[in-house]
């Protein structure tokens, strides 16, 4: 492929893919119709065979050359594929542009300080697995570590400290930045307000801007309940206050984020669970 790409690059050879898509022809009437000199012309039609783009084969005393269209189907297919990876509905590009249309708008509306204060944002998950489990995953760092960022980010530090007037530091780079050579994407920090283990988990948390000011700071509450199947309705509540014109960009990005953090920890717990045995009520009837 690229070699394909490669050939297909310059003006000169797109031009003669063009006129052999409508016949084969000859060098000299090829270099004719691109006005290119015959030697350039013969360069650039060798180019492409390499490529496999073109065949040509002596006919007396003239070279023909044609298409060969099976490679620039494969291109064509190729490039279809990226095309429709780009347009899945709930794909990332479909989430870069919610956040782009999301951010645009709170940025017109952070006009001065305080534009977001009161500002409140609700989730709600549902899992399988009981609140001990979902409260490992919401206090124990290790596990903290696997979901609490969105999907194209991953935690760099962490600092957890469940208990009352405990520290939170979360800093997070980009997933895909394995050595840390990037630069950091964000850091926030802040301290653990409330704790009823297995209940309520509340907490503020405030993203840092680059000159070490806070953007804004979120409270948040977060609440377990059992469910009749042993499992586990969990909410979230989020509530802005201390918002500066520079939190426009994070609070754009709240309700996507969190949501997508929330979803990895759903997952998280998922794996986490034995796996089901058909034969276990059997045997505890036995």
């Amino acid at each position: 492929m690229d070699a394909l790409l490669t050939a297909l690059a310059d003006p000169v050879r797109w031009r003669l893919v063009g006129l052999l898509a409508e016949r084969p022809r000859p060098v000299g009437v090829l270099a004719q119709l691109a006005e290119a000199r015959q030697p350039q012309t013969t360069k650039h039609l060798q180019t492409l065979e390499r490529a496999g783009i073109v065949t040509s084969h002596r006919n007396g005393q003239r070279r023909i050359y044609a298409l060969r269209p099976g490679p620039l189907r494969e291109l064509a297919a190729a490039l279809s594929g990226l095309a429709d990876s780009v347009e899945e509905d709930e794909g990332p590009r479909a989430t870069f542009e919610r956040y782009e249309t999301a951010r645009l708008a709170e940025r017109l509306a952070a006009e001065e300080s305080g534009w977001a204060d009161g500002r409140s944002f609700r989730f709600h998950r549902s899992t399988a697995e009981g609140p001990a489990s979902v409260w490992r995953h919401l206090t124990e760092t290790s596990l903290l570590a696997r979901w609490w960022t969105p999907d194209d980010l991953r935690v760099s530090e962490l600092v957890f400290e469940a208990r009352p007037g405990g520290r939170i530091v979360q800093e997070y780079r980009d997933a895909e930045d394995a050595d840390g050579s990037d630069q950091v994407v964000g850091r926030a920090e802040g301290a653990v307000e409330e704790v009823r283990p297995g209940e309520l988990l509340a907490y503020r948390l405030s993203p840092v801007l680059p000159d070490g000011s806070v953007a804004f700071t979120a409270h948040v509450e977060l609440r377990l309940r059992p469910t009749d199947t042993g499992g586990t309705d969990l909410d979230a509540y989020w509530r802005i206050t201390d918002s500066t014109v520079d939190s426009a960009d994070f609070i754009a990005g709240i309700e996507i984020g969190f949501g997508q953090s929330l979803d990895k920890l759903v997952a998280a717990l998922a794996d986490e669970a034995p796996p089901t045995d058909p034969n276990s009520r059997t045997r505890s009837r036995t």
